[in-house]
């Protein structure tokens, strides 16, 4: 487990921060990188000398309506971020869960690749990131996009330090594509208890000519939901279509045009509540099997439907109890990855949250981690295979 932070530093500006991580690994100091402290995702980690936050870099540097693009620092929070854009009519189509009060930020969500329903139509952090200034341990900005202040040639930063964890270097600003805020929306659901009949009916929407916005299941308490949501001017139309498509299929279907809570509770159950949540990379075939493995252990699901993503979140227990039930889950579902997320550090202390084998892209990880950090200054041993 990580050691008490000795002290904690805000860096003013790109540079300062650049000057910062130069400054702690020339003094052999390793450095926690944290946004808005909203998560504590990844292996316990090492001892820490110094807490690097990123609040002093909270601007929007640029927002350029007219292109649907913007300049954020990384230390900008989502939640002010939505509010800014929907006056403008836009959105930045990265909606990870937030609970109330949350301080989760743009740089943040980036590093730890998170997202949320939305997925679905708009891609993962990395899709809507055009541009990214980084801070290395050398003392050095590299930036990716239009405005080059050092280049590194043959590496795209921005899908190279998303989801990266900050284990490469901060993440200081990052350029975005925006997309136009619907108007309106309204949600396709189908119930059922069935697994399999919950997979063919995902199965049916995704394959359908319906273009959702998002496209989600859910399976709690041995009862199923498919979630077809659909935007714009012919939302509540294409809803009807897709609830039609439902009940051919089988299930009990129903059009939810006032549907805003709906997904904010989909999306809160992606977190785990003082229990673990682990996130399942498998395929949508599959969905039937993973609603069998999160009922063997007590886990509720959810997930983006088409892409075979999926958040089990089991509940509250010791952690011993914990560690056996992700293995449970690992055993039934393997060959997926089922990566620890959020869980009390003294479970993430007893396995290893990756579920990651020594392999050849982990040796090719650890080149890269050596080529951006080769003193290991930045979260060290947080990522996959100790990085």
């Amino acid at each position: 487990m990580a050691t008490e932070t000795l002290r904690s530093e805000t860096p003013r500006d790109a540079q300062d921060a650049a000057e910062l991580l130069r400054a702690c690994a020339a003094d052999g100091i390793a450095v926690r990188i944290t946004g808005g402290a909203t998560k504590d995702w990844g292996r316990p980690g090492g001892e820490y000398g110094v807490r690097l936050l990123t609040g002093a870099l909270g601007d929007v540097v640029e927002h350029n309506r007219g292109d649907l693009t913007a300049v954020l620092q990384a230390g900008v929070p989502l939640r002010a971020l939505d509010e800014t854009l929907a006056d403008a009519g836009q959105m930045l189509a990265l909606d990870p869960p937030l609970g109330a009060g949350d301080a989760a930020t743009v740089g943040g969500a980036v590093a730890a690749g998170d997202s949320g329903p939305l997925r679905h139509r708009y891609g993962a952090a990395r899709d809507l990131v055009l541009g990214m200034t980084v801070a290395l341990s050398d003392g050095s900005l590299a930036q990716a996009g239009s405005k080059v202040i050092k280049n590194v040639a043959g590496y795209d930063l921005a899908k190279l330090f998303s989801g990266s964890f900050g284990t490469l270097g901060l993440i200081t600003s990052v350029t975005v594509r925006l997309h136009p805020r619907p108007p309106d929306h309204a949600t396709a659901a189908g119930a059922t208890d069935d697994p399999a009949l919950l997979r063919d009916a995902a199965l049916a929407l995704a394959a359908s000519s319906l273009e959702a916005q998002a496209l989600d299941v859910r399976w709690e308490a041995d009862e199923g939901l498919v979630l077809a949501r659909f935007a714009g001017i012919a939302a509540t139309e294409q809803a009807a279509a897709a609830e039609r498509l439902l009940a051919e299929t089988g299930v009990q279907a129903r059009t939810v045009e006032d549907d805003a809570e709906l997904w904010t509770a989909q999306r809160a159950r992606q977190r785990s509540a003082g229990g673990a949540g682990v996130r399942v990379s498998g395929r949508s075939t599959q969905l039937a099997d993973a609603c069998a493995a999160a009922h063997a252990v007590g886990a509720t699901l959810v997930g983006r439907a088409a892409l075979g993503l999926w958040w089990m979140a089991l509940p509250a227990a010791a952690p011993a109890e914990l560690v056996e039930s992700v293995a449970r889950l690992r055993e039934a579902l393997r060959p997926s990855p089922c990566v620890v997320l959020d869980a009390p550090a003294g479970v993430r202390a007893q396995l290893d949250p990756w579920d990651h084998p020594e392999d050849s892209a982990l040796a090719l990880m650890r080149r890269v981690k050596a080529r951006f950090d080769p003193t290991a200054t930045c979260n060290p041993g947080v990522f996959v295979g100790g990085i």
